[in-house]
């Protein structure tokens, strides 16, 4: 099955178990030492969203150019993280984790600091350009501590960080940077970071069984028109989620007419939503080739459809927020999976591109909603843009990988 092809060349256990240096003491500490990583790296990656204003003004720029800092933390992610895994092909899974939260503290003290807008945004590439291989890397991690066939669930637990941190950590972000201070925010991040880095020192496994593979393993995963086609459909599939979670707050104080202060109540929902959708998409990414890809954008497409026909009602947008982010977070682990199963010598590489294509979703919806309410179709009209974006994503993946197998992986 791909899915243990995957397993096997995540950690080589098969190959190389009995040169291992010493056991996994605690699966379930090592597991929340990846999650409390992933949940530091999505509390500052959110975290900036909620204070751009701040820093803009304390800055003396308008906010379209802070907005140049957001920008460049999703560039870092896009492109400063494929390349670093590249960089890294052979260093051990620990050791290269363990270098990636040193850069992210490194990343996020310098946005701290920084006196101009300029040195935030060089610092905000920084810290994004560790997102995606920490992502890689960790779910490589994950999927030796739960063993084979667990390919999915393993990137789920990963993943499971970034969802708490849109509905605890981002709003404990934003709360702190709106009366400490923006620069505040991203010391609190940096405290975050620590207590990430001590967890993972403390209990990721010391073992053999995690070392790299080739640099031409990797490399030759890009050659394969699958691995492209795959980033493709999550680019344009996933993209849906944010045309929705970009104009969360037009959605509620426009379309539904409420008052700004139920904005965190919605940000939750979605939040919540997409910690439901990830956890079951886990269970069944390890199961079945296509059901969670398939069964996450055609759902998600049914609460595009009821937010934009009745969204004006705050009880359908709530649902609509909570149904939008569980179905697509409910795809993404069947997309690692897929992706993997594709190159499946290349699993951290894969990672990285899968949360590389996450953020150029999120360009992509965004985008798509600005133009709809750009061309006057109506607060409510980006879910329609997101909607088309899903179904192409969706044709796309019938059409062309949706029945092809995963390649059988190759010695380094």
């Amino acid at each position: 099955m791909h899915q243990q092809a995957y397993a096997s060349q995540c950690t080589a256990a098969e190959e190389r178990h009995e040169s291992a240096t010493s056991p996994i003491r605690n699966p379930r500490l090592a597991l929340l030492a990846l999650a409390l990583g992933t949940f530091a790296i999505g509390t500052g990656e959110f975290g900036s969203n909620g204070i751009i204003q701040l820093f803009s003004a304390d800055l003396g720029v308008s906010i379209p150019v802070a907005t140049s800092a957001i920008t460049a933390y999703a560039l870092g992610v896009m492109i400063g993280s494929p390349a670093i895994t590249l960089f890294a092909a052979r260093i051990n899974r620990r050791t290269l984790l363990l270098g990636l939260i040193v850069l992210f503290l490194v990343g996020n003290a310098l946005s701290a600091w920084a006196p101009t807008i300029g040195l935030l945004t060089a610092a905000r590439f920084v810290t994004g350009s560790v997102q995606g291989a920490f992502f890689g890397a960790g779910a490589v991690v994950a999927a030796y501590v739960y063993g084979p066939g667990k390919g999915g669930k393993a990137f789920a637990t990963v993943m499971a960080g970034l969802t708490m941190a849109t509905i605890f950590g981002s709003p404990l972000g934003t709360f702190i940077g709106q009366h400490a201070g923006w620069r505040a925010m991203y010391w609190a991040v940096v405290v975050l970071g620590l207590l990430a880095g001590a967890a993972l020192v403390s209990w990721l496994p010391r073992t053999s069984d995690l070392h790299g593979s080739s640099v031409r393993n990797e490399l030759g995963a890009l050659r394969r028109p699958s691995v492209w086609l795959m980033v493709a459909i999550a680019s344009l599939g996933i993209s849906s989620i944010f045309a929705v979670y970009t104009f969360i707050g037009p959605f509620v104080t426009d379309a539904a007419g409420r008052d700004p202060s139920v904005v965190p109540i919605a940000l939750a929902v979605f939040g919540v939503g997409m910690a439901v959708g990830n956890s079951w998409g886990g269970r069944i990414a390890d199961r079945y080739q296509n059901r969670g890809l398939l069964y996450g954008y055609g759902g998600v497409l049914l609460f595009l459809v009821l937010i934009g026909l009745a969204g004006s009602n705050l009880t359908v947008l709530l649902v609509g927020f909570f149904g939008t982010g569980a179905t697509m977070m409910f795809a993404i682990p069947t997309i690692q999976v897929r992706l993997t199963g594709f190159a499946p010598d290349a699993p951290t590489l894969m990672g990285a591109l899968n949360l590389a294509a996450l953020n150029l979703a999120n360009s992509l919806g965004a985008v798509g909603g600005a133009i709809t309410l750009g061309a006057g179709w109506g607060t409510l009209s980006t879910v329609w843009a997101g909607a088309a974006l899903t179904v192409a994503g969706l044709v796309l993946y019938v059409t062309t990988v949706g029945r092809q197998r995963p390649v059988l992986p190759t010695r380094a």
